[in-house]
């Protein structure tokens, strides 16, 4: 039997069994159905379920159907209203081509394996794109060992400009085992850091603020893990490689979307 058959037969159930709930919203209003004919209802919705599960199959992919249109159009206001905090923010690592013309966000953990994958694509796309331009945003989401790793990433910001910088985010992150504070002072002091004031600067509101930023940033554009990349009007998750990230890069340069 089609489908779309069921649906009156199962609306009705519903709705007869749903009734009473919206009967009991004003005060002192009686019940429509005795408990035995609820009962009843119950009985006949679960029947015509068992019997028909390809209707429960429809239900439930529908409600994943406006769930994840529903999180789409959050990521895409999130993203409208968050454009000049992703694409300026002034504690993040800028890579590639400053002026580029195309900008391609990497949210990140030092301690994320994929991150560390994909840091392989990120090189791959700045070496082959000379019009990219890439901004790096700690997300330390693993725990207290990425944020202090986070934390020494964006203090020595206030010593390291440039390639020097982007090069102390790949030494880093290409690290064995775990990254936590300790390795990143190392890393920044083999490159020139002033240590003492590295560990000053770790503890500064500047530091937090800008660790405090970025979180509120994921969160707005709901993600749940990293690496994610952000180019255009779309969210990438995870360590996807560089072939989808070169045909977004594609055509947003093409017709400003993510998908011409």
């Amino acid at each position: 039997m089609p489908v779309s058959r069921h649906r009156p037969i199962l609306a009705l159930a519903l709705g007869l069994a749903a009734a009473p709930a919206f009967a009991q919203a004003p005060a002192q209003a009686p019940s429509p159905f005795t408990d035995a004919q609820r009962t009843a209802i119950e009985g006949i919705v679960k029947e015509y379920l068992i019997k028909n599960p390809d209707v429960l199959q429809e239900v439930l992919a529908e409600a994943e159907k406006r769930q994840t249109e529903t999180q789409r159009l959050a990521q895409a206001a999130a993203l409208k209203e968050s454009r000049e905090a992703l694409l300026n923010g002034p504690h993040d690592v800028i890579a590639g081509n400053p002026q580029g013309d195309i900008t391609l966000v990497e949210f990140f953990d030092y301690n994320c394996g994929y991150c560390r994958k994909a840091l392989t694509d990120l090189q791959t796309l700045i070496k082959t794109d000379p019009k990219l331009r890439v901004v790096i945003k700690d997300f330390p989401v693993l725990g207290q060992e990425s944020l202090e790793a986070s934390q020494v990433a964006i203090a020595v910001r206030q010593q390291l400009k440039g390639d020097k910088l982007f090069e102390f985010h790949q030494k880093l992150l290409e690290s064995k085992g775990r990254v936590n504070g300790a390795r990143a002072i190392q890393v920044a002091k083999d490159l020139g850091a002033d240590t003492a004031k590295l560990q000053k600067d770790m503890a500064s509101p500047e530091v937090k603020a800008a660790l405090a930023e970025n979180r509120g940033l994921g969160d707005r554009l709901g993600l749940s893990g990293t690496p994610a990349f952000i180019v255009g009007d779309e969210i990438i998750p995870g360590a996807v490689g560089v072939e989808p990230i070169r045909k977004t890069i594609a055509d947003v340069r093409q017709c400003g979307h993510a998908s011409c």
